[in-house]
């Protein structure tokens, strides 16, 4: 016979739902139902509420992970439930919730817009009722966060790089997985993530054909920039002789065309920005993406020296996301507009002040 309880892991979430709730407001569940039937299939639990304001009828559907989509959905089964009351017993009593082992920023505020309160495993509960107001928030430890940050790296950096590359415009996965110079299975893994996000949308149809849509490049340049800027990578400081700081970015140019350095190098941060999108009188330090097994040939080509102080050339070593979708012009190698953008978030000088230039003239995201 299958058992009315919900499964352990989720009783023990429910329960502890139930204490916290009891334990912030002060209130006493006199009763719990499970599997209470509802027009879009059963609810998890309904709680009956003793306050001091009367009782209150909590209606509850559990999920492990919740998304916007995730959540939308719960909420229609608690608006089923809703529906099916007698017209009598529909009224300030009833507090729909969400509980969770896990709700996405996204969800959190899609519940918000709606009323609905929730509770996850962290502790974090939202709930707003006529006078009551809970707002617990707590960030998850661990796993989730982790999840979220290895997105941006490896592989899978490359794929998120080849989204805003494309912008607005259509796709299908293995076009993406060709201009990302990625494979099939890494494009999967974070489209699926992106899509329970709802910052990548999916056309009607399924399999190889399905096409779709970043919607959210903002958002995901924004995730991108926090985590880039959390990872460490290996820069030192140079010195070229230049006359005229105006002039620093052809003449290092030149000079590697003259000595005939690999090409597989370009200007980055506020001296490339600077270059498409015009606001500083002028850049006096050069900051250069190479990658590590050119390094040792570039500085010899331009004839580098070591300076730590009055240096005027910064060289990063890196590869992979970072190097896609340079652009070239009369000799000039330029990182990607997106890859400039997540440089000049680095606070040096008026960097962040010509980051929103770059931001609304070039990036226009």
């Amino acid at each position: 016979m299958q058992s009315n309880y919900p499964k352990h892991s989720e009783k023990t979430l429910l329960n502890d739902f139930i204490s916290a709730l009891e334990q912030a407001t002060g209130v006493t569940v006199s009763t719990i139902s499970h599997e209470v039937p509802s027009t879009d299939g059963p609810l998890d639990a309904v709680l009956e509420v003793d306050t001091p304001d009367g009782q209150w009828r909590i209606p509850i559907q559990m999920l492990n992970e919740g998304y916007p989509r995730d959540v939308r959905n719960a909420v229609w089964a608690l608006d089923g439930y809703r529906a099916r009351l007698p017209q009598n017993a529909i009224g300030s009593d009833v507090v729909p919730m969400i509980v969770a082992q896990r709700l996405s920023q996204g969800a959190r505020d899609e519940l918000r817009i709606r009323n609905i309160g929730y509770y996850d495993a962290s502790g974090s509960m939202y709930l707003r009722h006529e006078r009551w107001l809970v707002n617990i928030e707590r960030a998850h430890s661990g796993g989730r966060e982790q999840r979220q940050i290895s997105l941006f790296s490896g592989s899978r950096e490359k794929v998120v790089h080849a989204l805003l590359h494309l912008g607005d415009d259509w796709f299908t996965g293995y076009q993406l997985a060709d201009i990302s110079e990625t494979s099939v299975y890494s494009v999967s893994i974070v489209l699926k993530e992106l899509e329970k996000l709802e910052w990548v949308v999916a056309s009607q149809g399924r399999g190889r054909d399905q096409r779709r849509k970043l919607t959210q490049p903002g958002k995901l340049l924004d995730a991108w920039s926090l985590a880039r800027l959390k990872a460490k990578e290996k820069t030192s400081r140079w010195y070229l002789f230049c006359s005229n700081p105006k002039h620093l970015l052809t003449q290092i140019s030149q000079a590697a065309k003259k000595a005939n350095a690999s090409q597989d190098w370009a200007f980055t941060g506020p001296i490339a920005a600077n270059a498409i999108s015009p606001l500083l009188t002028s850049v006096d330090v050069a900051d250069i993406a190479v990658p590590p097994e050119s390094f040792s040939g570039f500085v010899e080509a331009l004839a580098l020296k070591p300076a730590e102080k009055g240096s005027n050339v910064i060289l990063i070593e890196r590869s992979g996301a970072a190097m896609l979708f340079r652009q070239e012009e009369d000799g000039v190698w330029l990182a990607s507009p997106f890859i400039q953008y997540i440089d000049l978030q680095n606070g040096r000088g008026r960097n962040k002040e010509l980051a929103e230039k770059l931001r609304a003239d070039i990036l226009r995201i």
